[in-house]
Protein backbone atom coordinates (compact mmCIF):
# COMPACT_ATOMS: atom_id res chain seq x y z
CA UNK A 1 0.00 0.00 0.00
CA UNK A 2 1.43 3.39 -1.04
CA UNK A 3 0.89 6.32 1.36
CA UNK A 4 0.35 9.31 -0.90
CA UNK A 5 1.10 12.50 1.05
CA UNK A 6 0.54 15.95 -0.41
CA UNK A 7 4.00 17.40 -1.11
CA UNK A 8 3.05 21.09 -0.82
CA UNK A 9 1.73 23.28 1.96
CA UNK A 10 -1.20 25.58 1.08
CA UNK A 11 -0.08 28.68 -0.81
CA UNK A 12 -2.20 31.50 0.65
CA UNK A 13 -1.42 35.16 1.36
CA UNK A 14 -3.20 37.72 3.52
CA UNK A 15 -4.74 39.38 0.43
CA UNK A 16 -5.77 36.15 -1.34
CA UNK A 17 -9.32 36.42 -2.70
CA UNK A 18 -9.62 33.23 -4.79
CA UNK A 19 -8.61 29.77 -3.66
CA UNK A 20 -7.91 26.94 -6.12
CA UNK A 21 -8.87 23.60 -4.55
CA UNK A 22 -7.99 20.24 -6.07
CA UNK A 23 -7.16 16.83 -4.59
CA UNK A 24 -3.57 15.53 -4.90
CA UNK A 25 -0.79 15.89 -7.47
CA UNK A 26 0.47 12.67 -9.09
CA UNK A 27 2.53 10.42 -6.78
CA UNK A 28 5.79 11.31 -8.55
CA UNK A 29 5.58 14.77 -6.95
CA UNK A 30 5.66 13.11 -3.52
CA UNK A 31 8.49 10.74 -4.41
CA UNK A 32 10.56 13.37 -6.25
CA UNK A 33 10.61 11.49 -9.56
CA UNK A 34 9.60 14.45 -11.73
CA UNK A 35 9.38 14.34 -15.50
CA UNK A 36 11.43 16.73 -17.63
CA UNK A 37 8.59 19.21 -18.13
CA UNK A 38 7.19 18.99 -14.59
CA UNK A 39 7.45 21.99 -12.27
CA UNK A 40 8.00 21.26 -8.56
CA UNK A 41 5.01 23.29 -7.43
CA UNK A 42 1.22 23.13 -7.17
CA UNK A 43 -0.32 21.80 -10.40
CA UNK A 44 3.18 21.35 -11.74
CA UNK A 45 2.37 18.29 -13.85
CA UNK A 46 2.73 19.27 -17.50
CA UNK A 47 -0.14 16.90 -18.28
CA UNK A 48 -2.51 18.46 -15.73
CA UNK A 49 -2.90 21.50 -18.04
CA UNK A 50 -4.02 24.09 -15.45
CA UNK A 51 -0.91 26.20 -15.95
CA UNK A 52 -1.22 25.71 -19.72
CA UNK A 53 -4.69 27.29 -19.54
CA UNK A 54 -3.43 30.15 -17.37
CA UNK A 55 -0.42 30.62 -19.65
CA UNK A 56 -2.69 30.88 -22.69
CA UNK A 57 -5.16 33.26 -21.01
CA UNK A 58 -2.52 35.67 -19.70
CA UNK A 59 0.19 35.14 -22.35
CA UNK A 60 2.78 34.44 -19.63
CA UNK A 61 5.24 32.38 -21.68
CA UNK A 62 5.94 30.19 -18.65
CA UNK A 63 8.82 27.77 -18.31
CA UNK A 64 7.99 24.07 -18.08
CA UNK A 65 10.94 22.39 -16.37
CA UNK A 66 12.35 21.51 -12.95
CA UNK A 67 13.97 24.92 -12.38
CA UNK A 68 13.45 27.34 -9.49
CA UNK A 69 12.69 30.00 -12.10
CA UNK A 70 9.63 28.03 -13.24
CA UNK A 71 8.40 27.82 -9.64
CA UNK A 72 8.94 31.54 -9.07
CA UNK A 73 7.03 32.44 -12.25
CA UNK A 74 3.96 30.62 -10.97
CA UNK A 75 4.22 32.05 -7.46
CA UNK A 76 4.56 35.56 -8.88
CA UNK A 77 1.42 35.10 -10.97
CA UNK A 78 -0.62 33.85 -8.01
CA UNK A 79 0.52 36.69 -5.76
CA UNK A 80 -0.13 39.33 -8.43
CA UNK A 81 -3.68 38.06 -9.01
CA UNK A 82 -4.51 37.36 -5.34
CA UNK A 83 -4.97 33.65 -6.01
CA UNK A 84 -4.09 30.90 -3.54
CA UNK A 85 -3.89 27.11 -3.77
CA UNK A 86 -5.05 24.71 -1.06
CA UNK A 87 -5.82 21.19 -2.21
CA UNK A 88 -8.30 19.45 0.03
CA UNK A 89 -6.57 16.06 0.40
CA UNK A 90 -3.70 15.90 2.90
CA UNK A 91 -2.98 12.22 2.33
CA UNK A 92 -4.45 8.99 0.99
CA UNK A 93 -3.50 5.36 0.54
CA UNK A 94 -3.27 3.71 -2.87
CA UNK A 95 -3.02 0.08 -3.91
CA UNK A 96 -1.96 1.19 -7.39
CA UNK A 97 0.54 4.03 -7.63
CA UNK A 98 -1.25 6.37 -10.02
CA UNK A 99 -3.06 9.74 -9.98
CA UNK A 100 -6.62 8.42 -10.08
CA UNK A 101 -8.95 10.14 -7.62
CA UNK A 102 -11.04 6.98 -7.45
CA UNK A 103 -7.97 5.00 -6.36
CA UNK A 104 -7.64 6.93 -3.09
CA UNK A 105 -8.50 5.17 0.18
CA UNK A 106 -8.29 6.09 3.88
CA UNK A 107 -8.34 9.73 2.90
CA UNK A 108 -7.34 12.51 5.26
CA UNK A 109 -8.79 15.91 4.37
CA UNK A 110 -7.42 19.37 5.04
CA UNK A 111 -9.59 21.78 6.99
CA UNK A 112 -10.55 24.20 4.22
CA UNK A 113 -13.09 25.98 6.44
CA UNK A 114 -10.32 26.77 8.91
CA UNK A 115 -8.27 28.40 6.15
CA UNK A 116 -11.29 30.41 4.98
CA UNK A 117 -11.71 31.74 8.50
CA UNK A 118 -8.03 32.58 8.87
CA UNK A 119 -7.78 34.40 5.54
CA UNK A 120 -10.75 36.74 5.58
CA UNK A 121 -10.32 38.16 2.06
CA UNK A 122 -11.09 34.85 0.35
CA UNK A 123 -14.53 35.04 -1.26
CA UNK A 124 -14.27 32.43 -4.03
CA UNK A 125 -13.27 28.77 -4.20
CA UNK A 126 -12.31 27.39 -7.61
CA UNK A 127 -12.64 23.59 -7.68
CA UNK A 128 -10.56 21.88 -10.36
CA UNK A 129 -13.33 19.39 -10.98
CA UNK A 130 -16.97 18.75 -10.21
CA UNK A 131 -18.92 16.64 -7.75
CA UNK A 132 -17.90 13.22 -9.07
CA UNK A 133 -16.74 10.73 -6.44
CA UNK A 134 -13.43 11.68 -4.81
CA UNK A 135 -13.31 14.97 -6.69
CA UNK A 136 -12.56 18.27 -4.89
CA UNK A 137 -16.18 19.44 -4.73
CA UNK A 138 -17.23 15.97 -3.56
CA UNK A 139 -14.76 16.10 -0.66
CA UNK A 140 -15.67 19.69 0.17
CA UNK A 141 -19.34 18.79 0.48
CA UNK A 142 -18.33 15.99 2.83
CA UNK A 143 -16.08 18.34 4.81
CA UNK A 144 -18.67 21.08 5.37
CA UNK A 145 -21.19 18.67 6.88
CA UNK A 146 -19.12 18.90 10.06
CA UNK A 147 -19.98 22.61 10.16
CA UNK A 148 -23.66 22.20 9.21
CA UNK A 149 -22.96 24.19 6.04
CA UNK A 150 -24.88 23.56 2.84
CA UNK A 151 -24.16 24.74 -0.69
CA UNK A 152 -26.87 26.82 -2.35
CA UNK A 153 -27.10 26.57 -6.14
CA UNK A 154 -26.45 29.83 -7.97
CA UNK A 155 -26.09 28.41 -11.49
CA UNK A 156 -26.53 24.83 -12.66
CA UNK A 157 -24.84 25.49 -15.99
CA UNK A 158 -21.25 24.31 -16.51
CA UNK A 159 -19.23 25.48 -14.65
CA UNK A 160 -21.69 25.04 -11.79
CA UNK A 161 -21.69 27.79 -9.20
CA UNK A 162 -22.78 27.54 -5.57
CA UNK A 163 -22.50 29.71 -2.49
CA UNK A 164 -22.66 29.34 1.28
CA UNK A 165 -22.58 31.51 4.37
CA UNK A 166 -19.40 31.24 6.42
CA UNK A 167 -19.85 32.11 10.08
CA UNK A 168 -16.36 33.24 11.09
CA UNK A 169 -17.40 33.79 14.70
CA UNK A 170 -17.99 30.10 15.41
CA UNK A 171 -15.10 28.12 16.91
CA UNK A 172 -12.94 31.22 17.17
CA UNK A 173 -11.83 30.38 20.72
CA UNK A 174 -11.05 26.76 19.86
CA UNK A 175 -8.89 27.70 16.88
CA UNK A 176 -7.07 30.62 18.50
CA UNK A 177 -4.55 28.32 20.16
CA UNK A 178 -3.36 27.19 16.71
CA UNK A 179 -2.80 30.71 15.41
CA UNK A 180 0.62 31.43 13.92
CA UNK A 181 2.27 34.61 12.57
CA UNK A 182 1.96 33.12 9.08
CA UNK A 183 -1.81 32.74 9.49
CA UNK A 184 -3.26 36.26 9.77
CA UNK A 185 -6.64 36.28 11.49
CA UNK A 186 -9.16 39.02 10.91
CA UNK A 187 -12.80 38.84 11.99
CA UNK A 188 -14.00 42.21 10.78
CA UNK A 189 -16.97 40.34 9.26
CA UNK A 190 -18.47 37.57 11.37
CA UNK A 191 -20.39 36.25 8.38
CA UNK A 192 -19.55 36.37 4.72
CA UNK A 193 -20.73 34.77 1.47
CA UNK A 194 -18.30 32.35 -0.18
CA UNK A 195 -18.86 31.44 -3.84
CA UNK A 196 -17.71 28.11 -5.25
CA UNK A 197 -17.08 27.46 -8.95
CA UNK A 198 -16.66 23.89 -10.20
CA UNK A 199 -14.37 24.26 -13.21
CA UNK A 200 -14.05 21.45 -15.71
CA UNK A 201 -11.13 19.23 -14.75
CA UNK A 202 -7.93 19.55 -16.75
CA UNK A 203 -7.60 15.76 -16.96
CA UNK A 204 -7.98 13.93 -20.25
CA UNK A 205 -10.85 11.90 -18.80
CA UNK A 206 -13.01 15.06 -18.74
CA UNK A 207 -12.77 15.44 -22.53
CA UNK A 208 -15.64 13.01 -23.03
CA UNK A 209 -18.01 14.99 -20.81
CA UNK A 210 -16.98 18.24 -22.53
CA UNK A 211 -17.71 16.80 -25.96
CA UNK A 212 -21.29 16.09 -24.86
CA UNK A 213 -22.05 19.64 -23.75
CA UNK A 214 -24.47 21.53 -26.04
CA UNK A 215 -22.32 24.69 -25.89
CA UNK A 216 -19.21 22.79 -26.96
CA UNK A 217 -21.12 21.19 -29.83
CA UNK A 218 -22.33 24.62 -30.99
CA UNK A 219 -18.85 26.12 -30.89
CA UNK A 220 -17.38 23.08 -32.61
CA UNK A 221 -19.98 23.32 -35.38
CA UNK A 222 -19.02 26.96 -35.99
CA UNK A 223 -15.29 26.24 -35.94
CA UNK A 224 -14.05 22.72 -36.68
CA UNK A 225 -10.67 23.61 -35.15
CA UNK A 226 -12.23 24.35 -31.76
CA UNK A 227 -11.21 21.68 -29.23
CA UNK A 228 -11.55 20.74 -25.55
CA UNK A 229 -8.43 22.77 -24.65
CA UNK A 230 -10.00 25.88 -26.20
CA UNK A 231 -13.23 25.18 -24.30
CA UNK A 232 -11.41 25.06 -20.96
CA UNK A 233 -9.47 28.24 -21.75
CA UNK A 234 -12.76 29.97 -22.53
CA UNK A 235 -14.26 28.74 -19.27
CA UNK A 236 -11.26 29.45 -17.04
CA UNK A 237 -10.76 32.92 -18.49
CA UNK A 238 -13.82 34.18 -16.63
CA UNK A 239 -12.53 33.10 -13.22
CA UNK A 240 -8.71 33.12 -13.34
Amino acid sequence: MFLHKHPYQPFIKSDTTKLIVGTLPPPRFSTGELLEKDVNFCYGSYYNSLWLFIDKIHNLKLRYDNSQEAIDERKDFLVKHNIGVCDIVESAEREKVDASDLGMKNIKLRNIIKYLKEYSNIDTILFTGGNSKNGPEYFFRKHIKDYNIKLETVSNEVPRIHQFVLDCHLERSEESNNETPQSPRSFRNDKRIIRTVSLTSGSGAANISISRLPLYKQLKAKNSGFNTFDFRVMQYREFI
